[in-house]
């Protein structure tokens, strides 16, 4: 097997100082909170292999920092462009891929996910797949709650969780109704993020 060379950077954000990791074409491998860095290695050794990640400190400023720094400023959708590559199996990054085309505004359950993704009784699969998500924020996992529209549970915290919501503007209060967007409409969404990446992580699922 091949090493991976990674690059890692230090962002400042107001939920908590984030650590960057991008690879040398600067696409998007992790991206997870200081507080969580145990949690982020783990992934990185789970996802990649134990011992053959190098994480290197970044001398640069890579644009995938100044995207998540343009998000927290309030381009919400600057995050939406950026180039992500992962590992993990291949039914966690149909996962992953789903969760991108979330529209930012807007949540989902783990039942209409695992609906979306043509899986309708893989809720707690789904839930799973959420819980190794390696990229924080850029594929939202935030974006997804229970079906009470509770915050449920969050790798970050539930604080974060709902910042992030009211700061992408799905929820203005705890409790507050959450996006109902028709599931025909997640769907070409998704379609149309399949179309627009470089490298489609999945097959079409939606003839």
């Amino acid at each position: 097997m091949n090493d991976y060379r990674f690059y890692v950077e230090r962002v400042p954000a107001p939920t908590g100082m984030m650590l960057l990791v991008t690879d040398e074409q600067e696409r998007l491998r992790a991206l997870d909170w200081e507080d969580h860095e145990v949690r982020m290695h783990r992934l990185l050794r789970l996802h990649y292999g134990v011992g053959l990640t190098r994480l290197e400190a970044n001398a640069g400023v890579s644009n995938a920092r100044r995207a998540v720094e343009a998000y927290y400023g309030g381009a919400v959708s600057a995050i939406d462009i950026l180039h992500v590559k992962t590992g993990g199996t291949d039914f966690q990054r149909e996962v992953w891929t789903a969760l991108r085309a979330i529209p930012v505004g807007e949540t989902t359950t783990y039942g209409r996910l695992a609906a979306l993704l043509g899986h309708p009784k893989a809720m707690r699969a789904v839930g799973m797949a959420n819980g190794a998500n390696p990229v924080g924020i850029v594929v939202p996992c935030h974006r997804v709650i229970g079906a009470n529209a509770s915050l449920t549970g969050y790798g970050g915290g539930i604080e974060r969780k709902r910042w992030l919501l009211e700061h992408e503007g799905a929820a203005r209060r705890v409790g507050a109704p959450y996006g109902k967007r028709p599931l025909r409409q997640y769907r070409d969404f998704y379609l149309k993020k399949l179309d627009a990446q470089e490298e489609k992580p999945v097959e079409r699922i939606f003839a």
